[in-house]
């Protein structure tokens, strides 16, 4: 597994599914991510421009968000399996459930993506860090859909077999003015979509329990 730091630029979602942002600036604090209204008033719209500005598009959609901490008894812990967050079947079946029917079908004849934006809150990352392959590394054979059942409605992620030639990467010592934004779905030319995990990096030990943030996202144009 490769350290980015200090290669940045050389990440395209488009092409390798991932893309590590410098120097964002935010309003939100670390209060801020312990009230899920404050997260939506002060976090979202920040989300929102960044992606806008990152992508072009003519419309994003948050629809959730997930804090993972790397402590005993927490809601959510990292995830140390390689996974996709999306597959071509629920990507569809998102923009369905989040937007009324007839703008849902317009929308879907066009590009759309599914972006999560990820940054710490405990910064700087040791413990778990987050590790992505290069979506040109991994090929379609290597996807196999899971399904999750809710209530409501049912959804795909996707696990990911090992290959030979997989490329691994991961962001050491990630700040509070770094994000990434992890591709999980596009219908344009390409499909870059990224597997990920967490991961125990032997290099930096356990250090702090991670605590981190991903707010996903519908992407349209």
């Amino acid at each position: 597994i490769q350290d980015l730091r200090g290669r940045e630029s050389a990440f395209q979602t488009s092409v390798h599914g991932f893309a590590a942002l410098q120097n964002v600036s935010s309003r939100a604090t670390r209060q801020t991510f312990d009230d899920e209204a404050a997260i939506q008033e002060i976090y979202y719209p920040e989300v929102e421009a960044l992606l806008l500005e990152q992508t072009g598009a003519q419309k994003v959609l948050l629809f959730d968000h997930t804090i993972r901490r790397a402590t005993p008894g927490a809601d959510r812990a990292p995830v140390n399996r390689v996974h996709v967050d999306q597959t071509a079947k629920s990507a569809s079946q998102r923009v369905r459930f989040h937007l009324p029917a007839a703008e849902a079908e317009e929308m879907l004849k066009g590009r759309v993506r599914i972006i999560n934006v990820w940054r710490p809150l405990n910064p700087p990352i040791a413990a778990y860090p987050l590790a992505m392959a290069d979506s040109r590394s991994v090929p379609p054979e290597a996807m196999v859909g899971i399904e999750h059942r809710y209530p409501d409605r049912t959804g795909e992620t996707a696990a990911v077999q090992w290959t030979e030639g997989q490329e691994w990467w991961y962001w050491s010592g990630m700040k509070a003015d770094e994000r990434l934004l992890l591709q999980c779905f596009d219908s344009g030319d390409g499909g870059a979509r990224v597997p990920h995990s967490a991961f125990v990096d032997p290099r930096s030990g356990e250090g702090v329990g991670r605590e981190s943030i991903e707010v996903r996202a519908l992407v349209f144009g």
